[in-house]
């Protein structure tokens, strides 16, 4: 099970309250770790800088093109408050925006990423005409993602859940509802009759209530799959009715609860009985935020219990010689610890973010593998440097481009 992971040289040093900590009693960091990680950020900065040059001048997805650089600064300009930043920002986004294809419809690998994040950019700089131009640009796929025979998945990076989550990216930066309520309870509403269909079909209603499948395969982690959709489904600001999620979700998270390894680990596929996966895309790392979602919702204490077994994966096994991606990389891995203590505040799962996080700053000492596209935000460097820029406000880090 380690031939995909390095061995955790922190496993043995786990966080202990009279031990040396970056950070004090109520999870605040000291300036010595705050220091180490911007003279850090600022050095892979300029890395990525020069590697960007060489970069796919045509990839205008957020996942590994463009709108995912754009995505970087324009996180930078908010946690630094420098408008140098949201000019770079706007700088990757327009060579996005120049180069899209007609394809999918998602926030990550679609149209809608590129047009979210522009007019979220835009709308910063004081281009509101221009932003909102951008804004109806993607409510104009609204109508293909509501027709259930135009064969869009409902998964996150090809299908409807990517669709919805520009909805709510554009409304979270905008501080309100600037795309109506009704258009993301309709998402949900046509997400939950296909997979209620897709159950009826392939007699799987009682096992779960819902079932989706991508490219033949049930996949159960967030990119791809299961979790990520219910994540959604059960988001206060989707609206999904209390009978809804008691009647169709709920026991469909049960469902993906019970696929657990006996490690703690969940499958990439329902059927596969191979223990390999321990990413943000396949496997624990990507199935908490579906439990830590459950237990804000349904106050089961059952899902939190689960989270802290995915946690616990991540720590045991979470620094992957695929790299220090968000994907499938450490710093991916490291968002589980973020998550568990936003939800518990429990001072444990900071110190191993902050481990995870000494690791990606010794970024290329480990002999990892080198991704397909080594400078993009989910699979390579521009990831890494939104981890450390997250990590400097731990209390609000969220997942990019996943995380509400």
């Amino acid at each position: 099970m380690d031939i995909r992971s390095f061995q955790n040289p922190y496993l043995y040093q786990d966080y202990s309250k009279d031990d040396s900590t970056p950070f004090n009693s109520v999870g605040q960091l000291n300036p010595v770790f705050v220091n180490r990680l911007n003279c850090k950020i600022q050095e892979l900065l300029q890395l990525l800088n020069t590697g960007l040059q060489s970069a796919d001048r045509d990839d205008f997805t957020v996942y590994t093109g463009w709108s995912g650089i754009a995505l970087l600064y324009l996180h930078l300009s908010e946690m630094y408050g420098d408008q140098s930043y949201l000019l770079k920002a706007q700088e990757y986004v327009s060579k996005a925006l120049h180069c899209l294809k007609k394809r999918d419809v998602t926030f990550l690998c679609g149209e809608a990423g590129p047009y979210a994040v522009a007019a979220v950019v835009l709308y910063k700089l004081g281009s509101h005409k221009e932003a909102d131009e951008c804004i109806l640009r993607i409510l104009q796929m609204h109508s293909s993602v509501m027709k259930l025979e135009s064969r869009i998945p409902d998964e996150l990076l090809y299908g409807r859940m990517g669709y919805l989550y520009a909805l709510l990216f554009i409304n979270k930066h905008y501080k309100g509802e600037k795309v109506s309520s009704q258009y993301i309870r309709e998402v949900c509403d046509i997400v939950i009759i296909s997979g209620e269909n897709l159950a009826v079909h392939k007699r799987m209603k009682n096992q779960s209530p819902l079932m989706y499948e991508w490219y033949g395969e049930y996949y159960v982690g967030p990119a791809h799959g299961l979790a990520g959709i219910y994540y959604y489904l059960m988001q206060p600001e989707c609206n999904v009715s209390i009978e809804k999620l008691q009647t169709f979700v709920r026991p469909s998270v049960e469902y993906v609860r019970q696929l657990r390894y006996p490690t703690g680990n969940y499958p990439a596929c329902i059927g596969d009985s191979r223990d390999l996966l321990v990413h943000w895309c396949h496997g624990a790392p990507g199935v908490i935020y579906m439990l830590t979602q459950a237990y804000k919702i349904f106050q089961d204490t059952a899902y939190l219990a689960d989270a802290a077994h995915c946690a616990e994966i991540s720590w045991q096994r979470g620094l992957l010689k695929k790299g220090y991606g968000i994907c499938h990389g450490a710093a991916g891995n490291a968002y589980s610890f973020l998550a568990m203590y936003n939800l518990t505040h429990d001072l444990k799962y900071l110190y191993r973010a902050c481990k995870f996080a000494e690791w990606c700053m010794d970024y290329g000492d480990h002999g990892c593998r080198i991704p397909d596209s080594p400078f993009s935000l989910f699979e390579g460097l521009a990831g890494t440097i939104y981890f450390l820029v997250d990590l400097l406000n731990p209390a609000n880090a969220k997942f990019p481009a996943f995380e509400i």
